[in-house]
């Protein structure tokens, strides 16, 4: 974003150390040839580390505790996808508990929990006058048991639009709101979410102080990556692994010669 300093996600730091592993096992050179190589690497890695002040990153305490090892100058912060995910997987979790609590089964057609688990997985604004009846209705099926389920997808809710509102120092006070209440919660799922969130507070909070700092660009490119390193049952060869990585993300703006 304009007027941001330089930022790395997880997913960069990680493809830069697997292009140096990939290099030492394809190349046969010489341990004179590979330490002028490594000591040139360690030191471009120095020079792109000094510069880094803001880091995205999955609720995951090794990266958490690497970004505190290496970058300890950058500001760590909690990439929203993965945030929203986890309150996206907290209701999922409610609403299978309380349908085994209610029915004693698994979701089966016809249940009211199992005809709505893909609205639960929406955000509000997303859904249609008709489907909004469903909800309402499957919920109203019975409604002291089904009630934990639409507390848990209105708390996810709140997630959402703390990230979706368009001034960040609203969207931060939603964000503190929820750190107060999701942990006190009634419903099992969400409390166990707030106190997840309590630990990530700083990294939680940074990111409507840095310009909403994501790893989302990285993430896109990475799962491509992945991809197409499956597809081609691994490299062994580090210059084919880079040019077919650079096919893949439009990287390449030469013709290669046939």
């Amino acid at each position: 974003m304009r007027g941001m300093p330089p930022s790395l996600s997880v997913p960069e730091a990680s493809l830069l150390a697997q292009s140096w592993q990939l290099f030492l096992r394809a190349e046969r050179k010489s341990p004179q040839t590979l330490k002028a190589y490594g000591d040139g690497v360690r030191q471009f890695l120095a020079e792109f580390r000094n510069g880094v002040r803001v880091a995205a990153l999955d609720p995951f305490h090794g990266y958490k505790t690497a970004i505190a090892d290496q970058l300890e100058d950058a500001v760590a912060v909690l990439d929203a996808f993965h945030v929203v995910k986890l309150g996206t997987a907290a209701v999922d979790e409610c609403r299978r508990r309380v349908q085994q609590e209610t029915t004693g089964h698994r979701g089966r057609k016809g249940d009211p929990l199992y005809g709505i688990q893909k609205l639960l997985r929406a955000g509000a604004g997303k859904l249609t006058d008709k489907q909004w009846t469903r909800l309402e209705k499957a919920i109203a099926a019975r409604p002291e048991e089904h009630l934990q389920v639409w507390i848990a997808w209105s708390c996810a809710q709140r997630l959402r639009a703390a990230y979706r509102h368009r001034d960040p120092a609203q969207g931060r006070k939603i964000a503190e709101k929820i750190l107060a209440s999701f942990p006190t919660c009634p419903v099992p799922e969400i409390a166990r979410l707030g106190r997840t969130l309590s630990r990530w507070s700083e990294a939680f909070l940074a990111y409507f102080d840095t310009g909403r700092s994501n790893n989302g660009g990285t993430e896109a490119i990475n799962g491509l990556i992945e991809l197409h390193r499956r597809v081609a049952r691994g490299f062994r060869n580090y210059d084919n692994y880079r040019l077919r990585m650079l096919l893949v993300g439009g990287g390449l703006d030469t013709l290669i010669p046939t």
